[in-house]
């Protein structure tokens, strides 16, 4: 639940780009209106043509969105690196999922409130930039906890995270499948994304009531809170397990430099699942969503399927086979040389996927355009992002000493909210390629 709770807020507004660029049409050609009507001129002839800032808002949006996640996302966990031994953990999840929760309700109530497109454009991209900010908290934060218990529980969170896509493609195709105006369908879409949250809220909240969460939290080398309690511990008759590890913990003057040095060699060790991670997103968001959204289909014609085709074939399609990747990795994982080779290789789906019916295209000739070749790319390239990524993030803690498990946790995170941050410039280069 806490996994499905750290991009589940990302997931739900990438989903519902369709609502946001109607919202973004609907207002603009509300402003045209008001403008023509504020004219005491006769009416044109000729049909007005879109105007420049219409277009220029609408075809960038996707681009744009993903800049805006992507880049407080990568901020955030760098800085969480380091505020994760200032500030306690209860602070940060729980806070960053009320945040969350919050920018949540006040777009919900914005379905309601007519917004000229410009202000709402700018609106929404600054919600972006905080679900995704306080997002990286959450999901640093999440990752540095998890690095403390076995491997089997962060094939959980991965697969958590799968989830949140297809929950939110799911919601946004019963969304138009209601046939209500699509600012009902958006209001109900992102009050449920609300009721999520709240649950999650409440999971955490039970987590550390679970005597196998307290037992694996002895592990953790930290300041003194932690030591604090462990004393508890102590006075209840319990020994400690972290306590061969802190019986080497240096003099507190000695500290710096000690941590400096650790971090250095957790780095050292963990750098080939650091690396790999933070690849296999630079390729995933440099096509998913701003290119593969841009798909169309060629079979539709009339038919209603010309209206789910990006919501089933790019979104659910994307999410479930990824979700499957990363469930994956709680039944059958592999630590071996041939991983890198593996990740490097899944460059060969972004000319796949700039040669399907991508539209508008300048450079690019349509090679693959029935709707099928669309579906099975996007199939392979949402498993093998699942799978590799969840096999980097489970491993990679488990290279270093318990002691130092949440600090590699958060360095891998780091690395994965760097590719992410990556792969949406790259995301400017691609869709321009087309």
């Amino acid at each position: 639940m806490l996994g499905l709770g750290t991009l589940l807020p990302w997931n739900f507004f990438m989903t519902a780009t369709q609502y946001f660029t109607n919202r973004l049409d609907e207002s603009q050609n509300m402003s045209l209106v008001t403008a023509e009507l504020s004219k005491d001129t006769q009416p044109s002839a000729t049909p007005t043509a879109p105007s420049p800032e219409r277009n220029s808002l609408s075809a960038i949006f996707n681009n744009v969105m993903t800049l805006c996640a992507m880049l407080p996302l990568l901020v955030f966990t760098c800085l969480n690196s380091f505020l994760h031994q200032r500030i306690p953990q209860s602070v940060r999840i729980l806070g960053s999922l009320i945040a969350i929760l919050l920018v949540f309700l006040i777009t919900a109530i914005l379905v309601k409130v007519q917004l000229d497109a410009v202000p709402f454009f700018i609106i929404t991209m600054v919600k972006i930039v905080l679900i995704n900010s306080f997002g990286a908290i959450l999901q640093g934060s999440l990752f540095g906890l998890a690095g403390l218990l076995p491997t089997s529980y962060t094939a959980p969170i991965m697969s958590g995270q799968g989830l949140a896509g297809f929950f939110a493609s799911a919601a946004m195709i019963c969304a138009i499948a209601s046939g209500s105006e699509l600012s009902e369908s958006a209001f109900g879409y992102f009050i449920t994304a609300c009721g999520v949250i709240v649950l999650t809220i409440i999971c955490y909240l039970v987590l550390p009531r679970l005597e196998f969460y307290r037992y694996y939290q002895q592990f953790k080398f930290e300041g003194p809170g932690e030591q604090e309690t462990k004393l508890d511990l102590i006075n209840k008759g319990e020994e400690p397990v972290g306590n061969k590890e802190e019986s080497r913990v240096p003099a507190p003057n000695s500290q710096p430099t000690q941590q400096s040095h650790s971090i250095r060699a957790i780095l050292r060790n963990i750098l080939v699942p650091a690396l790999s991670v933070c690849f296999i997103f630079t390729v995933t968001i440099g096509v998913f969503p701003a290119v593969t959204a841009e798909v169309q289909s060629t079979i539709a014609g009339n038919s209603a399927w010309g209206k789910y085709f990006i919501p089933v074939s790019c979104f659910l399609t994307f999410n479930v086979f990824d979700w499957l990747g990363r469930s994956l990795t709680a039944i059958f994982t592999w630590d071996s040389h041939w991983l890198p080779s593996l990740v490097l290789a899944r460059m060969l789906f972004v000319p796949l996927l700039l040669l399907c019916n991508v539209q508008p295209r300048r450079h690019l000739a349509v090679v693959f355009e029935h709707d099928a070749w669309f579906i099975i790319f996007m199939a392979a390239f949402a498993f093998s992002n699942g799978y590799l990524a969840s096999l980097c993030m489970c491993f990679g803690p488990k290279k270093v000493k318990p002691a130092e498990a949440e600090t590699a946790g958060a360095i891998m995170a780091f690395f994965l909210s760097l590719g992410l941050a990556l792969g949406a410039v790259f995301s400017f280069l691609c869709r321009s390629i087309v």
